[in-house]
């Protein structure tokens, strides 16, 4: 294949174009606050998780709790229901006052154990409660910071962005000066060697492999026509030549 030595040289302009480019792509998926932001959603999920199970436990507790005072409450109005009848005289058998005195005893007993069942609840519910306070706060807290990171992330990717499009176009338009055969092979070749399809001949070195060439090769590239688009032989990169390729 042969191209004017000024196409070749301009190939040089557009993998420099095309090697910023990668750059910038990298840099905008490396960014600091990716893993950051990773990081601190893997918190917040956590934390949520133990929210909604402490505020699950607070309504749990407070239906758990509601049940209990209607419990006591049935007893005690019972109790009230048994105490008046005794205070009333309505019941004159010895044998029934018996019985009325001691189940007004035993609703006592019962009434007893159910307020310590409501006082052992309101203890698990205010615990649930204050949790439910605590974890709101981290979660709040949290979130505030994937706010922070995400606009953060968002600014930095914007300026990137707005850099990469500035690149591709100046790419377009220095490939656009590039004959189509030399760009389609200098395409070919970059994705073949890792985002590098042309590369520079310095002081008898391919910048593309870092290898000097041998003194056959060198020969070789003496001998060829400025118009000759040569080939690296160890990388098979394109070759190109410059005042600075030490011939």
């Amino acid at each position: 294949m042969n191209a004017a030595p000024a196409d070749q040289i301009r190939l040089l302009e557009v993998q420099a174009l095309d090697v910023r480019l990668s750059q910038l792509s990298h840099k905008r998926n490396s960014l600091p606050e990716h893993a950051e932001l990773e990081s601190l959603n893997s918190d917040l999920a956590q934390l949520r998780d133990l929210l909604v199970a402490s505020q699950t436990e607070e309504s749990d507790t407070t239906r758990e709790q509601t049940k209990a005072e209607q419990d006591v409450d049935q007893v005690r109005q019972r109790a009230v229901r048994d105490q008046q009848r005794l205070d009333s005289g309505a019941v004159s058998s010895p044998k029934d006052l018996e019985s009325l005195q001691r189940e007004i005893t035993s609703l006592a007993k019962r009434q007893g154990d159910l307020e310590d069942v409501v006082l052992e609840i309101m203890e698990r519910r205010e615990s649930a409660q204050e949790r439910v306070a605590e974890l709101t706060e981290r979660v709040g807290a949290v979130q505030a910071k994937v706010d922070d990171a995400t606009t953060r992330r968002d600014a930095a990717t914007q300026e990137l962005e707005a850099e990469a499009a500035t690149v591709a176009k100046d790419r377009e338009v220095v490939a656009g000066a590039v004959p189509a055969d030399l760009l389609k092979l200098y395409d070919k070749l970059r994705a073949q060697q890792g985002g590098v399809g042309a590369a520079r001949l310095y002081q008898r070195r391919c910048e593309g492999c870092r290898l000097e060439l041998n003194i056959t090769e060198v020969n070789d590239v003496k001998a060829a026509s400025p118009d000759t688009v040569l080939r690296c032989e160890n990388c098979h990169r394109i070759l190109v030549r410059t005042s600075e390729s030490g011939l």
